[in-house]
């Protein structure tokens, strides 16, 4: 019974740590007391993406990692892919089940596939070794903050690819009105107005719009009733004198073709931020024991730097929280999206996927997929599974002109649920890990 008890309270205290910083942020940010300007929490997000952030990765995965560790920790980045992938399905369900508008379909499957793979993470995991008693040992933090990072460069692959090519706008939402001309929703400026949640966890991604960001631009190729006509296909993308590019000896098949186009306007060439390079960093240093002795360790010539590095990642964790008190603060915006769809996407998300996974990661220990005898790499790919929707959906949503007062309402939702749900499936985690 005392055992139960402590593991209740081992689970629970870090996620009320969580809160505090949640609420405090929260507190700071409301409209009623504006103790600090929605200025302020968007400069601190862009000092977590570009500085805190990049420093706990680096100074963390690069002290863990190595090139053992690295054939030891592939399931790591492939587990999000599978939770992104039955997440997909249950979004499918959803869709089927709640039948939401039809121009929200690919939304809703969205929301529910990708999670956040990355900040809460890299909180909860940092709040959890916080405690003396953690169940984890005494490289707990180190361990789990390298774990959550080594699996973070996969999602932002899927971001730049899968998911920006899903959340473009449904095509019946524009009308042609001339030869590249068209009219589509109303879209939200780039200034101040915006929802915090758009610049929350990747600041500076409203920058990276393309000429064809707001458009249904695979409708549009894949259709042939945009302003892309079968005639000039090929001709999307070139720049300058590059025309003659698209002529080839061999005449391409149509879908072929029509793939080309879109691979061609995929952004995956904005993957490379600073936290993506501060893993490649990281791992590049760590697997290679020359660089590794003369970066990390208390008598490597350039301890001085990693130690800064380590101050400042210290910052992180209190910082993202506090962001996320300030999106919270500004409340759910109105949706269209119905509250039958939003109750689905919660509970799938929150409820059921969780328990899909922990079948998926005791399947993979059973299978010795996985590290074996370190409970942190199997709490760190629970986690994946548990987490709400990826804040980012947010700032795709405001890139892409796709339902983005439905992705702040939802966001905004998940999270405030997540904390019942986070509470419940960590203590089921910290009970199942006992018997491992």
């Amino acid at each position: 019974m005392e055992s139960s008890r402590e593991d209740l309270v081992s689970a629970v205290v870090p996620l009320l740590k969580l809160l505090s910083l949640t609420v405090i942020g929260l507190v700071l940010a409301h409209p009623k007391t504006q103790m600090i300007p929605r200025s302020t929490f968007k400069l601190l997000s862009k000092l977590v993406f570009a500085l805190f952030l990049p420093c706990l990765i680096f100074t963390n995965l690069g002290q863990f990692i190595t090139l053992e560790n690295f054939t030891f920790w592939w399931f790591v980045p492939v587990n999000v892919l599978v939770s992104t992938l039955i997440g997909c399905f249950l979004g499918y369900l959803v869709v089927i089940i709640c039948r939401p508008p039809a121009q929200f379909n690919r939304f809703t499957i969205i929301m529910t596939g990708l999670g956040n793979t990355g900040n809460l993470p890299l909180a909860i995991v940092g709040s959890v070794c916080h405690t003396a008693n953690n169940p984890f040992g005494p490289d707990c933090y180190g361990k789990g903050v390298a774990y959550v990072s080594f699996a973070q460069w996969v999602a932002v692959i899927l971001v730049y690819t899968f998911v920006y090519h899903m959340m473009e706008p449904p095509m019946n939402f524009y009308e042609i009105v001339d030869e590249g001309i068209e009219i589509g929703e109303p879209q939200l400026v780039n200034n101040i107005s915006r929802p915090l949640l758009v610049e929350a966890e990747w600041p500076g991604i409203e920058d990276k719009e393309t000429e064809h960001s707001k458009t249904p631009f695979i409708a549009g190729v894949f259709n042939s009733i945009s302003n892309l006509t079968m005639s000039n296909l090929d001709l999307v993308g070139e720049t300058g004198n590059t025309r003659s590019e698209s002529i080839r000896c061999f005449a391409e098949p149509k879908v072929v073709r029509r793939m080309r186009v879109v691979a061609e306007q995929t952004p995956i060439k904005h993957i490379l931020q600073p936290p993506t390079i501060a893993s490649l960093l990281a791992i590049i240093v760590g697997m290679v024991p020359q660089f590794k002795s003369f970066v990390f360790g208390h008598d490597a010539p350039l301890s001085f730097i990693t130690d800064s590095l380590e101050i400042l990642a210290g910052a992180m964790v209190p910082s993202v929280m506090l962001v996320l008190g300030g999106m919270l603060a500004e409340g759910p915006n109105d949706s269209k999206l119905g509250l039958r769809t939003t109750i689905g996407i919660s509970v799938a998300r929150l409820l059921v996927l969780p328990l899909l996974g922990i079948g998926i990661v005791f399947l993979a220990d059973k299978l010795n997929f996985l590290v074996h005898g370190d409970q942190m790499s199997i709490f760190v790919l629970l986690l994946q599974y548990t987490t709400p929707s990826a804040i980012l959906l947010g700032a795709i949503a405001s890139l892409r002109g796709y339902a983005v007062k439905e992705a702040s309402a939802l966001l905004f939702w998940q999270h405030v649920f997540a904390l019942f749900s986070l509470s419940l499936y960590i203590v089921i985690y910290f009970k199942l890990l006992s018997y491992i």
